[in-house]
């Protein structure tokens, strides 16, 4: 064993101890965060608005701290993205992680402190990696690299600071340590340009001794699907008889798992984990179980509202001593990154609470995220109307879902629509879609370059009164029954397809 690899294999060790610490005792842990992030903060603006220093317990915290979304904490962001101090965490904050799914700008900008990287993010990471070695003692992972893919990689100057996908941000920052045993390098890693890093990633790491992945499961099927045929292979093991495991997150695993399955002869580990520009909140900790342990000692405080109760004006909003198990929460953080109770917008279930355990169960709006495209209602909607009035068309109802990838064909997504008046042409209905989601979401447009993950999208026409015969077949005729318009799987296409006939 090389001395790096002894260095890590100790480091694990003593995590993982601390990490049963905060299990063990997670009102404390979770006291301690809250307590630590208000007094850090307490001579921002932020903090001396909202009066920091005089909150010493949760129900005061609660009280004088408004919950917030991105559009309400926007202008707060913004002042801190221009290089102003102690706005809403000590000091500058110079990093910002674009993403897309607001409703009404392209793209927002997470802040991303010196603390968030280091507690929540890296450290996280390493917890990743010391639960796996905790459950497979004998792994030969960590004498071989570790095969990274992240999304855009491009880093932006603006103001004082520098904005770019969460991805570039932490390979840009990583410790040299960390950056050993991680492949493709820097350089490559940070390539702006997807099918020319493809290739040098490819060109890099076909020769190396490659131990496990991490990535977003669309992305990462990709790039191993291009190293099959470029290599005129069968099976990734071939290549890397040394894998044996796959990290993944962004998006959910299980449309992806059968297509994985038939890349390897011997059977690999999967661990998902939950992770987002807003910080590192949960880790696979088991073999036999998808659950994820909900990390508690990161610089996150978390709060969670029942989603019965998510669009009262005052709903309940509760910290982890008071959840249920198997009900549906959104989820709520304080961050050291310096979020106050915001709502990220993710939908959450706890599974155990000794120790605490989630799942992910969707998002607090309808949507899809199969791709990791997060596509919104209202940039459905603006899209759609963009199309009808370059095309004279008029929509009566209509849903959306995606088509997963099968084999080695690209994902989609398939509309369904009832028109109440038919574009003068299908085909550039088609193309007025794509073009205003691409303008409307970063994402989206992301994912449709060069059709590496996403193809066109598809439209089916709907036959007249489809969606009315539907819902009235499920007994959801008037009140507050609506047609889904998004779906993250394709429950509901499936049914209306069936009867669209």
């Amino acid at each position: 064993m090389g001395i790096v690899s002894t260095m890590l294999h100790w480091f694990m060790k003593k995590r993982v101890h601390q990490i049963e610490m905060f299990m063990q005792h997670p009102f404390d842990t979770q006291n301690a965060v809250l307590s630590n992030l208000l007094f850090k903060a307490k001579e921002t603006e932020y903090g001396k608005k909202y009066g920091f220093h005089t909150i010493s317990k949760y129900t005061e915290f609660k009280s004088q701290i408004p919950l917030v979304t991105y559009e309400q904490y926007e202008p707060e962001i913004e002042k801190t993205r221009q290089g102003n101090a102690d706005i809403i965490w000590p000091g500058k904050i110079k990093w910002f992680a674009k993403s897309s799914g607001t409703t009404n700008a392209k793209s927002k900008f997470i802040p991303i402190s010196n603390e968030s990287l280091e507690e929540s993010h890296y450290k996280a990471g390493k917890d990743m990696f010391s639960l796996y070695y905790n459950n497979h003692p004998d792994t030969e992972i960590f004498e071989n690299k570790n095969l990274r893919l992240g999304g855009s990689s491009e880093l932006y100057k603006g103001f004082d600071t520098v904005y770019g996908d969460l991805s570039a941000i932490l390979i840009d920052n990583l410790p040299f340590w960390i950056e050993y045993k991680n492949t493709p390098n820097k350089e490559i890693s940070l390539m702006p340009e997807w099918e020319s890093k493809l290739h040098a990633i490819i060109s890099t790491v076909k020769n190396q001794n490659i131990g496990s992945l991490t990535g977003v499961p669309s992305w990462m099927l990709v790039l191993l699907q291009r190293i099959l045929t470029e290599q005129n292979k069968s099976y990734i093991d071939e290549i890397w008889p040394t894998m044996e495991a796959f990290f993944h997150g962004g998006i959910s695993f299980t449309p992806y798992k059968s297509q994985y399955d038939i890349l390897f002869q011997n059977p690999i580990n999967y661990y998902e984990i939950y992770n987002a520009s807003e910080g590192f909140f949960g880790v696979q900790d088991q073999v036999d179980s998808k659950d994820l342990l909900l990390l508690l000692d990161h610089g996150i405080f978390y709060e969670f509202i029942p989603m019965d109760e998510f669009y009262n004006e005052n709903p309940t909003v509760m910290n982890i001593e008071q959840v249920q198990l198997n009900i549906n929460y959104a989820l709520v953080i304080t961050t050291n990154g310096g979020l106050w109770r915001y709502i990220i917008g993710d939908t959450v279930k706890f599974t155990t609470k000794n120790p605490y355990r989630i799942i992910v169960t969707g998002r607090t709006k309808h949507y899809i995220n199969a791709f990791g495209e997060e596509l919104m209602i209202d940039n459905a909607e603006t899209a759609l109307d963009f199309a009808c009035k370059n095309t004279n068309a008029i929509i009566n109802e209509f849903t959306a879902a995606p088509i997963f990838m099968q084999n080695k064909e690209k994902g989609s997504h398939e509309w369904l629509i009832e028109f109440k008046k038919l574009p003068n042409s299908v085909e550039k209905f088609i193309e007025f879609l794509d073009q205003k989601l691409k303008e409307l979401n970063s994402d989206y447009e992301a994912k449709r370059y060069k059709n590496i993950t996403l193809n066109q999208p598809k439209i089916t026409i709907a036959k007249e009164n489809l969606f009315f015969e539907w819902m009235k077949n499920r007994g959801k005729l008037g009140g507050q029954n609506k047609v889904p318009r998004l779906a993250n799987d394709r429950q509901y296409i499936d049914e209306l397809l069936k009867i669209n006939v």
